[in-house]
């Protein structure tokens, strides 16, 4: 594949992140060919769509790359397959509902030689990388994640983020995970955690946590998929340098109050530049570290029943 014979890629899985971002961003792209849809129940107008991803592979539609999009508990055999069939392989966050899910599928990518990239798109917000700038070389004391939002708005009809894998608020929760892990010096590590489950739900509509890094200082986070009126995706971190506040999900930086920086959203774009330049290069990027802060936190956190959640 070169600049004159774009990626061609099926997408698999047609919902909103599919429509709102993935869509825009591939054909924004020239890199990249959307040739075909995966779906049981959408489809895209002028591009052939297929039921099953059986389907596609028997349907005579060439493709290089797939960007899977269903819900984390059934994408782990859909990525092992297309590994499997030579196909490079984009996991929509979060990449799998297990940590051992996404092991198995870098080990086949490995083995195959194809690339195998897990996306965290909040990490290409633009003001993360001018935070993990200002941050060098500076003292951190304290570090505060507050990540509200309205579930009925933001995951309307979206049963399965409430069932086991679904991954409850922490499925946008674990952006504000993927910024700290990526903004954040050191490696830090989860003492306590607070879970309410609705009674009517298996997974936490709501989150407190507690993490202390390898110097000592203490992050704290609070996530919350009952905010409404104004929506918060902020972090805060105090150091010897100034006060620094990262807003709108990775948007905007903030210095003692005053705005630094500030660009136009462009996080898919970005990962699908991302993309294009691991397959260029034959290489992988799969990270996990995210994950591994929910998975640690349902394992330690206290479950406290919360009143039953109705759509």
């Amino acid at each position: 594949m070169t600049a004159a014979t774009p990626i061609r890629v099926a997408l698999i899985g047609l919902g909103k992140i599919a429509r709102d971002q993935h869509l825009p961003a591939m054909v924004a792209d020239p890199r990249f060919e959307l040739v075909a849809i995966v779906s049981r129940h959408a489809e895209q107008p002028g591009l052939p769509r297929f039921h099953t991803f059986d389907a596609l592979l028997a349907g005579g539609v060439a493709f290089d790359a797939v960007a899977l999009c269903t819900p984390p508990q059934v994408r782990h055999g859909l990525a092992r397959q297309a590994l499997e069939a030579g196909k490079h392989v984009m996991l929509e966050k979060p990449p799998g509902a297990t940590l051992s899910e996404v092991e198995d599928l870098r080990q086949v990518a490995e083995a195959r030689g194809v690339t195998l990239q897990t996306t965290w798109h909040s990490r290409h917000a633009p003001a993360v990388a001018p935070t993990r700038d200002w941050l060098a070389g500076k003292t951190i004391t304290a570090a505060r994640i507050n990540w509200r939002e309205d579930v009925r708005v933001w995951h309307p009809g979206q049963d399965w983020i409430w069932e086991p894998g679904g991954l409850g608020v922490f499925d946008p929760g674990v952006n504000a995970l993927s910024i700290a892990t990526a903004v954040l010096p050191r490696p830090f590590f989860l003492t306590e955690a607070t879970l309410h489950v609705p009674e009517n739900r298996q997974s936490p509509i709501q989150a407190q946590l507690s993490f202390v890094d390898t110097a000592g200082v203490p992050v704290t986070a609070e996530f919350d998929f009952l905010q409404t009126g104004p929506q918060s995706w902020d972090i805060e971190i105090d150091t010897d340098g100034g006060a620094l506040r990262l807003s709108h999900g990775g948007a905007k930086l903030w210095i003692d109050g005053a705005l630094v920086h500030e660009q136009p959203e462009a996080e898919y774009p970005g990962l699908y530049a991302r993309f294009a330049e691991l397959i260029a290069s034959g290489q992988s990027d799969v990270d996990v570290t995210p994950l591994r802060h929910v998975a640690d936190a349902f394992l330690l956190g206290r479950r406290v029943t919360a009143p039953a959640f109705v759509e």
